[in-house]
């Protein structure tokens, strides 16, 4: 049988002269159609638009929650496979002798600075607090929240979800796209690792709307990120001045107000575009070595004024704990629980209050003292075993309900954020051999989110546990509990020098997320061009800016809702297309590698030259 050469000739046509020189006309007006209309639906009709995106949302998860759960699973799994088979761990990204671009030490850098930023500012304290509260465990009735029984499970789904599947997401992208590009010389976009399944198709229409998905995902994932850094750094400058119109302050909760955001937005968003267009030495590079000082001056503050002993002996009981359950969680998965099923479980003495009990005894974010508090009328009168078996009734939709909001929506955010972080550890790690990528890119920076989230993380629990904080880190909100654990943990001239120093390195984060973000996407557009000229970066980092402002003004309408539902939802959205792009990339490169074996034992090389 005649091995025949891969298929290389990819050919994306570019516009030769005028605005879109150097651009691909239909990915960069399809990107832009699909931006410009949300943007516009969402400042028109903001509160049609957060009601119809939550609720086409919904209406995703309950079919595709599933498919998020296994199919993030199946990435881990197919990369794990690669990376022990010899003869594919052992592949050079490049042609034959191609000796790594960066040290390892830098590489390393670069890529903890790409793949995370504003998500551990924001989470570090946010999630192992949220998730000691709140997770399947607790969901289940197994054991009760905010106690010292829930912190096992609470570090179990904060490994989940910035652990080892979360840095597979990145992976599988900036593999297939590192492959390609080094290995057979193509072009360093999202449609070249489709072309060991669609070949030549992938120059038509059909590559057009790989790219187009790519982008968007982008756009969607970078806009969540920047959302919720915007909120984290209008509480940190609050904290700092005092300035009451940066705030609502009417409701329990402080929450950032809506002039509060967009000023914010406005100042970080102008500081992103002028840094893209200064080009990555002068912009990125030197703001990344502010945001790894600063991260590690914040990092040393905790190990010095918190709880170190605490978080040490809470990482290595976790890790323990998260390796015996991993296969559990990477393929459980829940479904919804219909009305009828949630009826028949119910007890005969309380089918007649069906009605009343399926909300409470399904909601995700309660409790069964909230469910039996929240009855009323001949629901409530019912015997408390009664009640109980109703609460047990609802237990999979409960799941579902959690799962779905949390877990998955992670999922997707990692999958929006994976075109962007992918193509840049793809630009940084030509030479090195597939497994030491894989390796190098899940592994070791999963191992430093779980330290600076049992450190951070671990610091509040235990301010909380000890009674010290009161309550006061738990009831703030997602984006200021950092803030509310440092108002705890120290005081005086120090409190005040840390939070200002938060607030810049938040600022640096989002500008270095935004900035990058804005090359990436042009550098789709350009079908692989890194050059791209200032006008485009420009133009996108106004869109950016657009669709993140209106989608923030969109969430708070309805009353004064959560300013990012409308982001989230429209992410999650965005992020499924391109997570069935991401299954077929698996399938191209176990193709690719397979073929490129087979060429090799036949002496024949697909390496680029």
């Amino acid at each position: 049988m005649t091995t025949k050469p891969p298929f290389t000739d990819l050919d994306i046509k570019t516009a030769e002269k005028g605005f879109y020189q150097g651009h691909s006309l239909e990915i960069a007006m399809l990107s832009k159609a699909i931006m410009i209309g949300l943007v516009l639906w969402a400042l028109v009709f903001p509160a049609n638009a957060n009601g119809v995106l939550g609720s086409v949302n919904w209406t995703l998860l309950e079919s595709f929650n599933t498919f998020y759960i296994l199919i993030v699973g199946f990435f881990f799994f197919f990369l794990l496979a690669v990376a022990l088979i010899p003869s594919t761990g052992n592949r050079i990204m490049g042609p034959a002798g191609e000796k790594p671009e960066f040290s390892n030490f830098s590489w390393f850098s670069m890529m903890f600075g790409a793949g995370l930023g504003v998500g551990l500012m924001v989470y570090a304290t946010a999630e192992p607090l949220g998730l000691w509260g709140s997770n399947p465990v607790v969901v289940g009735g197994d054991v009760t929240g905010n106690t010292e029984e829930a912190l096992t499970s609470a570090y179990r789904y904060t490994f989940l979800h910035y652990g080892f599947h979360a840095w597979a997401i990145y992976v599988v992208t900036g593999l297939s796209l590192a492959y390609f590009a080094y290995t057979r010389g193509m072009q360093l976009t999202i449609r070249t690792a489709l072309t060991p399944l669609f070949g030549s198709l992938m120059n038509g229409f059909l590559g057009h709307v790989v790219d187009v998905l790519g982008v968007v995902a982008t756009i969607l994932g970078v806009s969540v990120t920047i959302g919720f850094g915007v909120s984290q750094f209008i509480d940190g400058l609050y904290a700092i001045s005092g300035m009451g119109w940066l705030m609502d302050l009417g409701g329990e909760t402080p929450t950032p107000s809506t002039v509060g955001l967009i000023a914010g937005l406005l100042s970080i968003m102008t500081l992103s575009i002028i840094s893209a267009v200064s080009g990555v030495g002068r912009g990125v590079k030197y703001l990344s070595n502010l945001n790894l000082v600063l991260s590690l001056v914040l990092l040393l503050t905790f190990v010095v004024f918190g709880s170190f002993l605490f978080a040490m002996t809470t990482y290595a009981s976790a890790m323990v704990d998260y390796i015996l359950n991993f296969l559990s969680l990477s393929f459980e998965a829940y479904g919804p629980l219909s009305s009828a099923a949630f009826d028949a479980a119910l007890p005969a003495e309380a089918s007649a209050h069906a009605d009343a009990l399926r909300g409470g005894a399904t909601n995700a974010w309660g409790s069964y003292d909230g469910f039996v508090s929240g009855l009323e009328g001949d629901a409530a009168a019912l015997p408390s075993e009664v009640l109980a078996a109703s609460y047990e009734a609802g237990a999979q939709g409960r799941l579902f309900g959690w799962q779905a909001g949390w877990t998955t929506f992670y999922w997707a955010w990692w999958i929006a954020f994976s075109p962007f972080v992918g193509l840049f550890l793809a630009r940084i790690s030509k030479g090195r051999t597939v497994r030491e990528f894989i390796i190098g890119c899940v592994i070791a920076p999963a191992l430093v989110c779980f330290a600076w989230m049992t450190i951070l993380g671990g610091t509040a629990i235990d301010l909380e546990l000890s009674g010290v904080a009161d309550g006061s880190i738990i009831g703030a909100s997602t984006t200021n509990k950092l803030f509310a654990t440092l108002q705890q943990m120290i005081s005086g001239g120090l409190l005040s020098g840390i939070t200002i120093m938060c607030v810049v390195l938040i600022l640096t984060f989002l500008v270095t997320s935004a900035d990058s973000g804005i090359l990436v996407m042009n550098t789709i557009m350009s079908g692989g061009d890194q050059e791209v000229g200032n006008k485009h970066k420009i133009v996108w980092g106004l869109i950016l800016t657009a669709v993140i402002g209106t989608l923030l003004i969109a969430g708070k309408t309805n009353g004064g809702a959560d300013p990012m539902e409308a982001l989230k939802s429209a992410m999650i959205i965005g992020a499924l297309p391109f997570t069935m792009v991401m299954g077929l990339m698996c399938i191209a490169l176990a193709k690719a590698l397979f073929r490129d074996g087979q060429r090799a034992k036949s002496g024949l090389s697909a390496a680029a030259e």
